[in-house]
């Protein structure tokens, strides 16, 4: 359906959220039964979670945790990375340890190099892209680079092909410090892969490019236990059953048996064998992450669906938009960010006030991380990285999610076209007076 958004499709005001949830009676069904079986934490339902998971991605292996955050706090631990990692084989790294992440992302991306005491380091995003600028990345690298934390930022893959071949040419530097870090042979790829269940690089499943893919199952993720997240991993040459291991140590206090293997008879006694983290996911998110799991090949059709309507609107207008699905990469689909031409901090404030007048529920991602307190207090200036702060003045996410009717939708680019072609509209009159004058 086409429209000339001069003339108003509806004078009814809807009220738009951003991203509720979807649940289904599905999803409140299998966790009745869970709540009524009797065995709530972390049991039967995670497990087949787990296993459903790592089939999907065409991981090595996958466990299931609280949330994205320890998914790639553990991906680091696991690596021993930074001073306060023991490592698979119980070897400590170092403060001297370098990790690497997009300056354009949220906070968890970094804040985890941040709790395992390695050092930050930041690249700034490409100039009319969000991926990382992979020029900037390579020469970041030295001997003391463990780990890259590439961000697929509303579900769109990085370019896996250039990072790889970036850190394969850089082999010379790497210096491992463990037997899982020599097993690899080279700087460690840890995906935040928050946004990208669901997408694909060049044909594989994310899950399966990455060393370490690290999923978030929030409550505004396009698969959702409430909390939750999983690590998948794929590893030449690892022992898959000693990293599942020694993630359910970590996740679980360092606790030798798990709560279901202690209720086998006699099987009470346990070991702790190191002093660490609880970070498990219980069986009431699994039970939930199951009934979604049974619905989401749906879930991402049709968001493949709105993303193509809106494209079909807001492209032919000169709104920028992510390219979600292309030759390189299938998208999930989790965010519909766009930049309205010559905009700044003042007119996209405007913007989402109009828009939420209008009963839509815009917002923004994301405020880059020098802009922050928390990373001004470590030394990033933001003055470093001007293409981020530039992409984010500008950026505008539109509702996009699964309980959003084509009607909704309608009314969201209506609205939406109207604004954007009124301050595009003055922008190109404010050109017209400059060269004029």
């Amino acid at each position: 359906m086409e429209y000339d958004t001069k003339s108003r499709m509806t004078e009814k005001r809807m009220d738009i959220s951003f991203s509720p949830p979807d649940i289904s009676e599905e999803e409140i069904k299998e966790v009745t039964e869970t709540l009524r079986s009797g065995w709530i934490t972390t049991g039967p339902k995670v497990k087949k979670l787990e296993a459903l998971l790592t089939d999907y991605t065409g991981a090595d292996g996958c466990v299931c945790l609280n949330s994205q955050t320890a998914a790639a706090e553990l991906s680091l631990r696991l690596l021993g990375i930074g001073r306060d990692s023991c490592g698979l084989d119980g070897i400590y790294g170092s403060e001297e340890d370098e990790v690497i992440t997009c300056a354009y992302t949220y906070t968890a991306s970094a804040s985890v190099v941040c709790h395992v005491g390695a050092k930050l380091v930041l690249a700034d995003c490409q100039k009319e892209s969000l991926e990382m600028d992979y020029d900037v990345l390579e020469n970041a690298i030295n001997e003391h680079t463990k780990a890259i934390i590439p961000v697929d930022l509303g579900g769109i893959p990085c370019d896996y092909d250039r990072i790889f071949e970036i850190i394969n040419r850089k082999k010379s530097l790497f210096r491992p410090s463990n037997k899982l870090q020599r097993s690899i042979g080279r700087i460690a790829v840890i995906e935040d892969a928050a946004h990208a269940l669901g997408a694909s690089y060049k044909g594989r499943m994310i899950g399966s490019v990455a060393d370490f893919s690290n999923f978030s199952f929030h409550a505004v993720k396009n698969f959702t236990t409430a909390e939750g997240g999983a690590l998948a991993w794929k590893l030449d040459g690892a022992d898959k059953e000693e990293i599942y291991h020694r993630l359910q140590l970590f996740s679980l206090h360092g606790q030798s048996k798990d709560a279901l293997a202690k209720t086998k008879l006699g099987a009470w006694e346990y070991d702790i064998v190191g002093p660490w983290y609880k970070c498990n996911m219980t069986d009431i998110m699994g039970a939930m992450g199951l009934a979604q799991f049974s619905r989401y090949p749906g879930m991402l059709k049709r968001r493949r669906e709105l993303i193509h309507r809106y494209d079909s609107v807001l492209k032919p207008l000169g709104v920028e938009v992510l390219p979600h699905f292309t030759e390189r990469h299938t998208s999930s689909g989790h965010l519909y960010m766009t930049w309205i031409p010559g905009i700044g901090l003042k007119e996209r404030q405007e913007i989402i006030e109009e828009l939420a007048r209008e009963g839509i529920s815009a917002n923004v991602h994301y405020k880059p991380l020098p802009l922050h307190t928390a990373y001004k207090k470590l030394h990033f200036k933001i003055k470093d990285y001007p293409n981020s702060r530039e992409r984010f003045e500008n950026e505008i996410t539109l509702p996009l999610h699964t309980k959003l009717t084509d009607e909704e939708a309608e009314y969201v680019l209506e609205k939406y076209c109207g604004i954007a072609e009124r301050y595009m509209g003055l922008q190109k009159a404010e050109r017209l007076v400059l060269r004029e004058a």
